[in-house]
């Protein structure tokens, strides 16, 4: 299981398997390479706080004052270390797994959005939207 990503709101996760670990390393990275995702980004944390689930896992993820740090589990702090989140806090349910709590964390910071993208999906101007 490897996560990449270049730590300015994009991260990725791959899975591999072979016989030696330096090509289940390289078809890991390779298949994380190609599931890059974009997360919004605000001030080092996340915009808003949403769920993210894979199979018996449920993340938890709740935007953070800048100093916080990342309060998570090493699975779920990998990916958002990957991600270039600063400051957030999680909470992890169900199972602990680390692959099905890395794809639940990816679930996550998929349905993120900021105040201008939801804006745009109704219609409105980003002012309109916050009053």
């Amino acid at each position: 299981m490897v996560v990449v990503g270049d730590g300015s709101g994009k991260v990725g996760w791959g899975y591999g398997k072979a016989n030696e670990v330096p090509p289940s390393v390289q078809k890991a990275q390779k298949q994380a390479s190609r599931s890059l995702i974009d997360v919004p980004l605000v001030e080092g944390s996340i915009p808003h706080q949403v769920w993210g689930r894979y199979g018996a896992a449920k993340v938890l993820l709740i935007p953070a004052g800048a100093g916080t740090g990342i309060i998570a589990g090493q699975a779920v702090r990998a990916v958002c270390e990957a991600t270039g989140i600063h400051d957030i806090l999680t909470k992890s349910y169900g199972t602990n797994n680390p692959v099905t709590l890395v794809k639940a964390t990816v679930d996550a910071l998929s349905k993120l959005r900021t105040v201008e993208q939801v804006a745009a999906l109704r219609g409105l101007e980003a002012a309109e939207l916050t009053t």
